[in-house]
Parts: structure tokens; sequence; C-alpha cells
């Protein structure tokens, strides 16, 4: 069992396969910490697996409310992770997706709400880069996290081998086929050959 009490936690880019994660984890028994406020549309229609109260990390004083996630997944977009309080033990899925399909994704997302930012794609990208760059550092050197990091793509293509690595990485008894099951790769849209 993971250390008793540790916090799973499910980051990466938004757009990078943090709700499949988080699905593989509900459908394989894992409890998560949700709150159906933000519900399924065409960008995610599995469902997008998010706690509100995670996306104030940053800005909240009072983080207490993560003693709910304790022995349960919640989902926390890697901009926040640098916010993650002292006094827990984390083990984080870290999902990381080409960084062109990241951007192709949310592009498709924002025109589709009329939310269109300015700033190009390779600017964009170069900003992604340095990001992941840091939250790389930022976890090597959390003595209170152990990370592991999925492929998208390679989750796509693996989704047993994926299923059967989460579950030694966090050293549970979840049901494989069932995780396995919840990676439909006909969601793998904005791909790039």
């Amino acid at each position: 069992m993971p250390e008793a009490g540790a916090i799973v936690v499910v980051s990466g880019l938004p757009r990078s396969g943090t709700s499949m994660a988080m699905a593989m984890l509900a459908e394989g028994g894992m409890p998560c910490l949700v709150d159906g406020v933000r519900q399924s549309d065409d960008d995610n229609p599995k469902g997008y697996f998010e706690f509100e109260r995670a996306k104030t990390l940053e800005k909240d004083d009072n983080t207490g409310w993560l003693c709910e996630a304790r022995g349960k997944a919640v989902k926390i977009v890697s901009p926040l992770l640098r916010s993650l309080p002292e006094g827990n033990t984390y083990r984080i899925l870290f999902m990381k997706r080409d960084l062109d399909e990241v951007l192709a994704s949310q592009k498709k997302m924002m025109e589709r709400r009329g939310d269109l930012h300015d700033l190009p794609d390779d600017r964009m990208k170069r900003i992604y880069q340095d990001h992941l760059a840091k939250v790389d550092l930022l976890l090597k050197n959390r003595s209170d996290a152990t990370v592991k990091y999925l492929e998208f793509r390679h989750v796509i293509a693996h989704a047993r081998e994926t299923a059967e690595a989460i579950n030694e990485f966090l050293d549970l008894d979840l049901d494989i086929v069932r995780m396995a099951a919840a990676v439909d790769s006909g969601l793998y849209r904005n791909r790039r050959v």
C-alpha cells in the first residue's frame, strides 16, 4: 500500500490526458476527490474529474481541504504543483503529451468557447517547455513526493500495460481490466502523425 494517508495527485498541462488518468483510477476502484461542478462537454465527453477547490490552491490560505484527499486521487494541474503544502505525502502521476498536440487541443477548446489568446503557438510552446522543466526540477527536489511520468500516446497505445504500471507505482490492488477499458482511443484527437 502507498504510505498511509498519501495523496495521489494527477497532474500535467491542461489537455495532456489528466482526465483520462483520473478516469482510469476511478474505474480501477481508487476513490477520487471530485465535485462534479464541471460537467462533461464536447472537449471531455467522459468528464473532467475536477475538484473546484484544487483550482484555487495557489491563492488559498486554507489548504486543509487536502486532508480530504488522503487515500484518494485529486487532479491538480501542473502550474499549481508548487503550491502543494508540506506535511503530506504525495504520489504524483504526471501526464506528458506532445506539445503541438496540447496546443492544437487547447486551441480547439478555446475556439468553441470563444476565448482565444493572441500568443503564437511557437511562443506558447517555449513557455510550456520552460514551465515543464521547472516543474521537473521542483518535483525532483521535493522529498515528500514520488513521481511517475506517463506519456499520453503510450497510455492510448498500451492501456493495460499502463494500468499495471500505475497499480504497481501506487502499490494498490486496482482493477486493471476496468482501468484499461477507461482509455478510449477514439478520443485521441489532435494527433500528430
